[in-house]
């Protein structure tokens, strides 16, 4: 079974009740956006005034010096904010044509459809089939379990290495299997976007590329927005980056965004130009 086929009985929401069949929305097309996004804890304003549409199935690496917002907006796009007591959000961010931030929307449903991979391997305290299968079952799937997993599992180019050790903890894995064990648990619920805040920080550089691999065969099914500090990483991994700074403030706005390509060979603005060749950051 291909990536592809597994997925064709995909049922789409509207992040409340009803359901629709899914029309793929192509590689020039927004699979989320943000609309005059601002992002604050209490008082003080961590993201500002951000506008950007993230294309589908693309990957767009989020850069920027360290405390610029490329964390906070990536939480932003499914409501891991929320979960923080001070934190609120003004503007839109758009998923479906829909508010993610109307009342009317189950967050909890949203971050299955727009799934994270955080910064450290954060596998459960179970086995490496119950860490995939988890969600799964809490979400309701009423499919084959072991189809499930071995799929997840393939995708996120784990199988081979624990087919044979199922019901070993997850702890058991390297580091860089504990990663791809996380992503294959974030794909079992079948997610549209995966967010990667960092993923490969804590990987070593042979457990980073792998990553790296895994993530444009990824994005052949899913849109993948992922903040990097890393800049080569970004010129590698990355279709599309977003470059953020600070203002005098330390609040973070979006400088420039463009095909990586480009705005890594000809930014269009100095302080890009200033950022990916060294001279602050």
């Amino acid at each position: 079974m291909t990536i592809d086929e597994a997925r064709t009985g995909r049922v789409m929401t509207d992040l409340t009740v009803q359901t629709e069949a899914r029309t793929p929305l192509g590689p020039d097309s927004a699979a989320i956006e943000a609309l005059n996004m601002s992002a604050f804890y209490g008082k003080f304003r961590a993201v500002k005034d951000v506008t950007l549409a993230f294309r589908d199935r693309q990957i767009t690496a989020l850069i920027g010096p360290s405390g610029c917002g490329k964390s906070t907006l990536l939480r932003a796009l499914n409501r891991m904010n929320d979960l923080v007591p001070s934190a609120r959000v003004e503007g839109e961010v758009r998923f479906h044509g829909q508010n993610i931030y109307d009342p009317s929307v189950d967050p909890v449903e949203l971050r299955r459809r727009v799934g994270m991979v955080f910064q450290k391997p954060n596998p459960f305290p179970k086995s490496i089939y119950q860490n995939v299968a988890w969600g799964a079952k809490i979400n309701g799937h009423k499919g084959e379990l072991d189809e499930l997993v071995e799929l997840s599992l393939r995708q996120a180019a784990l199988w081979d290495e624990v087919k044979d050790k199922l019901d070993e903890s997850g702890y058991s894995l390297s580091g860089g299997q504990q990663q791809r064990l996380c992503i294959a648990r974030a794909i079992a619920v079948k997610p549209e976007i995966i967010l990667m805040d960092e993923p490969t920080s804590a990987l070593d550089p042979v457990a980073t590329l792998r990553i790296e691999e895994l993530v444009q065969q990824l994005k052949v099914s899913y849109t993948i927005i992922i903040v990097t500090h890393n800049m080569q990483q970004a010129a590698r991994a990355s279709d599309y980056t977003v470059f953020l700074n600070m203002d005098s403030d330390r609040a973070g706005y979006v400088v420039e965004a463009g095909t990586t390509g480009t705005l890594f060979t000809r930014p269009a603005k100095v302080e890009t130009e200033a950022y990916i060749t060294g001279r602050f950051g």
